[in-house]
């Protein structure tokens, strides 16, 4: 077994309210399961003074979601880390700041994963997984969210490649030189011209593309020219939450019959409404190891009064799960997977770290699904389109000799 004594012991004396919810059953198939999440937001954090990731954190005195012992404790064998850079003016100087930018936070989680070698190594193909399995550690592939930093030079694809980047979706919250953002109004009406020649450069590659962020003409048309199935790295069921981040059922089941894979979020499931007292919480939890002892007690007695009041996690595990279910009713198991944006505005209420990740096998049991339905939804599904996407690449260059 992978972490059996951790995942056991850990549950017991760090979470004992998923010991108490999950039965030692349902935790010794989680421990059997290979469990990949698509969107991991920590190397955002990895810059973070005094912030280490082989170090365990209290997600309710920093904020933070994941660690290594925290995989280790929750069963999360790995996934890809997020190199994410904000939407930025469409400039040249714009583009070479997100260059920069993005070629820094890449740099960050090379650097952290080296030093955590012992423990986690770095993923750049499918085969990998077992490699790294068999020898006792976590698997870091990384994917880049928002292609705004590659600017107008698609060259600068191959580049992130070779750091290891195998996923890429074209834009973020505002519609950038490549596509329309599902979240901002259309200028392109789904992909521009050269966000056509992004899909083509990433089949080329042999990387998945990813289709979260995109607006529904850009999805449709991210479907239509892939070579390869798509993935929305993160994304939910809009029947479930009407929010334009999610994907209503039509396009879920357009999706599946292309033989891609929807992973799903845990943050579009209910309405957000962040407020100014809370932002300045959650700065001060950033800072959470410069504080002195009384500044850090002054803070948790700050963040509990807010809490009662206006919590900053709403929705619940069960509406986490009901969206889940959602989707695998609508799509089946070969096309759902998990990427629930821990440490980017991820977590329920019952879910709020990845040590709480037993309970989605649990619950996943108790409706009927099978182990081997469990391997797909958790990694199994995620490693055909990483194949998928390897196996086009290798025939494209076959075939241009």
């Amino acid at each position: 077994m992978r972490f059996a004594a951790l995942v056991f012991l850990g549950a017991v004396c760090a979470a004992p309210a998923v010991a108490q919810e999950v039965g030692l059953a349902d935790l010794g198939l989680h421990d059997r399961l290979l469990i990949l999440d698509t969107h991991l937001d920590t190397p955002a954090l990895f810059e973070r003074e005094g912030w280490d990731f082989s170090d365990w954190h209290d997600q309710r005195v920093d904020n933070s979601q994941v660690d290594i012992p925290r995989m280790q404790q929750g069963g999360l064998d790995g996934g890809f880390f997020v190199i994410y850079t904000p939407q930025g003016d469409l400039t040249p100087q714009g583009y070479a700041a997100a260059r920069d930018s993005a070629l820094g936070r890449a740099a960050a989680i090379l650097r952290v994963m080296t030093e955590n070698r012992e423990k986690i190594g770095l993923a750049y193909e499918a085969d990998d997984v077992e490699r790294l399995q068999a020898a006792g550690k976590l698997v870091a592939f990384q994917s880049i969210e928002n292609s705004y930093p590659l600017g107008t030079d698609l060259s600068m694809l191959e580049s992130f490649y070779k750091l290891g980047v195998r996923m890429a979706g074209p834009v973020h919250s505002k519609n950038n030189q490549f596509a329309d953002s599902t979240t901002d109004k259309p200028r392109w009406n789904g992909l521009s011209p050269l966000g056509r020649q992004w899909v083509a450069e990433m089949n080329r590659l042999g990387m998945i593309v990813d289709g979260s962020h995109s607006s529904d003409a850009t999805f449709d048309q991210l479907v239509a020219l892939s070579k390869t199935p798509i993935i929305l790295s993160h994304s939910g069921p809009r029947s479930i939450f009407n929010h334009p981040r999610n994907l209503d059922d039509d396009r879920m089941r357009k999706l599946a019959r292309s033989g891609g894979v929807m992973q799903l979020n845990s943050v579009f499931l209910v309405p957000h409404n962040p407020t100014p007292e809370r932002s300045a919480i959650e700065d001060r939890q950033r800072r959470w190891e410069m504080l002195n002892a009384r500044e850090r007690q002054q803070l948790l007695a700050d963040k509990a009064k807010l809490d009662a009041t206006a919590p900053s996690l709403t929705a619940t595990f069960d509406q986490f799960m009901n969206s889940l279910l959602h989707a695998l009713r609508v799509m089946g198991v070969d096309h759902v997977g998990l990427g629930a944006d821990w440490d980017g505005g991820g977590g329920t209420i019952g879910m709020e770290d990845i040590a709480a990740l037993p309970k989605i096998t649990a619950r996943l049991r108790q409706e009927g699904y099978s182990e081997a339905d469990l391997r797909k939804i958790y990694g199994g599904n995620t490693l055909r389109l990483l194949r998928q996407a390897e196996a086009y690449a290798t025939r494209n260059r076959r075939g241009a000799k």
